[in-house]
């Protein structure tokens, strides 16, 4: 075979490479795919809880061969992913393209009884998280909350410091009406965590009241500062994320379509705005 040969075959086959990677780039990307994806998630999941259940032998045997079915198809489907990446190199920086990938190796992986028939089970349970891999709403609001946990680390120090002193004066004055619940200072945290929950706090309270009648505040200023004030704070950091991550989105989409950002069209704003004071 010349070099001349060689070339068009090599041309030929780079472009037949490009056709199916585009082609698999449209599936991918195709909303009736993207749907029938999810049904196969969902029909992993019903097949996670039918497994809970006594069935007979026929069933059995059904459900292990859907078993087999579906993890086939979410190799292909993964499969198809890949190929219809743009830049291969990147696609396993997207944690749930590595994600979604250990799990269909994983789930190839023969297992029959024992500690790895366990394995088994966990990583098929685990199957029905793809959901959130396919779903872009579910991405966006776990990429939002793990960037909001440098933020909430520090409510959550907050919190314990207030759990600790309550936990430390009710140790010292509670133990002896209850030393079920206020023994010692790990017991009276989670009697406090009880309180916080509202998990029938209004007995514990009586019971306090009993010996000490002004008890009531302490219970009080407690559910303030915890079921309260700190868990608007959380709720707070974490939508105050989720807009940043979705007007993160829309900027990078303007970028795109080469549409300006709202940061740039408030850059052009504060320029006209300065040349106006200039002239004025």
């Amino acid at each position: 075979m010349t070099e001349m040969e060689k070339s068009i075959d090599h041309k030929l086959m780079t472009q037949k490479h490009r056709s199916l990677q585009e082609r698999f780039y449209r599936l991918r990307n195709n909303k009736a795919f993207e749907w029938f994806v999810i049904s196969i998630i969902i029909c992993s999941a019903l097949m996670i809880g039918a497994n809970t259940y006594e069935l007979p032998s026929t069933f059995v045997s059904i459900l292990k061969v859907l078993d087999f079915s579906i993890t086939l198809f979410f190799l292909i489907e993964i499969s198809i992913r890949f190929i219809g990446e743009p830049n291969k190199r990147r696609f396993f920086h997207n944690f749930w393209n590595l994600f979604d990938t250990l799990i269909v190796v994983v789930s190839l992986v023969p297992i029959q009884s024992g500690d790895m028939a366990v394995l088994g089970r966990l990583v098929r349970i685990f199957r029905v998280l793809r959901m959130v891999s396919i779903i872009p709403e579910l991405r966006l609001l776990i990429n939002s909350l793990v960037k909001a946990l440098p933020q909430l680390s520090y409510v959550m120090l907050l919190m314990f410091i207030i759990f600790y002193i309550y936990a430390a004066v009710g140790s010292t004055f509670f133990a002896s009406v209850n030393p079920v619940l206020w023994g010692d200072i790990s017991i009276s945290m989670l009697t406090l965590f009880r309180v916080m929950t509202f998990e029938s706090w209004t007995s514990v309270m009586y019971e306090t009241m009993q010996e000490y009648p002004l008890s009531w505040v302490y219970y009080l200023t407690f559910i303030f500062f915890t079921a309260f004030a700190f868990l608007n704070m959380v709720i707070g950091i974490v939508v105050n994320v989720l807009e940043q991550e979705r007007q993160a989105i829309a900027d990078a989409e303007s970028a795109d379509l080469g549409e300006p950002t709202l940061g740039e069209l408030k850059q052009e704003l504060a320029e006209i705005k300065a040349m106006l004071r200039e002239r004025g």
